[in-house]
């Protein structure tokens, strides 16, 4: 069965300057899809820069997400038995969102320096879809909870010393299905997530990078937990000449794994 999707759009954006250390941007896109109709997307964010090396925005705005059968779980199905889209029976999932962010930079002596990020974030996703198993080994994608929403906060910082490079990464997401008669935590999303990168790098000649990735409990569709789990990777590269470079990857060397907390079936 062929799928086919034709959108058109526009798209505005504008930045006022308030003042020396206010400044206001504001964007409005309008999208026209052949099966869904109409949307119309405002986004404004306001920024502060008044304090030294810091900024501060505020922000949020509307979005929106067309129906497709092409997603993770039908990817895990290997796209077996997934029936069609019922574009009649379907609704373009809609979002709200708000965000505040802080960005902040320090400069510790002449080689070493920290950046550090902040951002608070509340989404709202009215009519998601889902992929519901149908009987026969036959899936199909409904809407079967009204909406779910998101809130948490993410961190990140970078330090820098000479040629060494390290990054971090936390994220809290708190994420619930608001259904029709209960609320209850979405399914195989961790609540935490670290990611950590040490980077040892030698302009125009070599970079060797050590990848740490932390994945926190998920909630399974039996009720339980899984078990949270670590992901470990070592990526080089080295710069021959200016047009060729070598590189060499290992990937999950701590061999992390589902089959060792229990079977698949």
């Amino acid at each position: 069965i062929d799928y086919e999707q034709h959108t058109i759009g526009v798209f505005a954006q504008g930045t006022q300057f308030l003042s020396e250390n206010w400044s206001l941007e504001a964007g409005l896109r309008v999208d026209h899809d052949a099966d869904y109709g109409e949307f119309i997307l405002p986004r404004i964010s306001l920024l502060y820069t008044g304090i030294q090396n810091t900024a501060v925005r505020l922000g949020g705005g509307l979005g929106y997400k067309l129906p497709t059968p092409f997603s993770e779980e039908a990817q895990r199905l290997q796209f077996q038995g997934i029936q069609p889209l019922q574009v009649d029976s379907l609704a373009a999932e809609r979002s709200a969102g708000v965000n505040a962010d802080l960005n902040h930079s320090l400069q510790l002596s002449d080689s070493l320096s920290l950046d550090l990020n902040l951002l608070l974030f509340y989404t709202r996703v009215s009519d998601p879809l889902k992929l519901v198993e149908a009987g026969a080994g036959q899936y199909v994608y409904r809407q079967p909870v009204p909406h779910l929403d998101t809130r948490g906060a993410e961190m990140n910082a970078v330090w820098r010393w000479e040629p060494f490079k390290f990054f971090l990464g936390y994220t809290r997401a708190d994420v619930r299905e608001h259904q029709q008669s209960e609320t209850v935590e979405a399914l195989l999303i961790p609540k935490d997530r670290v990611n950590m990168v040490f980077v040892y790098e030698r302009e125009d000649d070599i970079r060797i990078g050590l990848e740490a990735y932390y994945y926190g409990r998920q909630a399974l569709q039996s009720g339980a937990k899984s078990p949270d789990y670590w992901v470990f990777g070592l990526m080089t590269e080295k710069i021959v000449t200016d047009g060729f470079s070598f590189f060499l990857n290992f990937e999950n060397f701590g061999d992390t794994r589902q089959t060792r907390d229990g079977a698949i079936f």
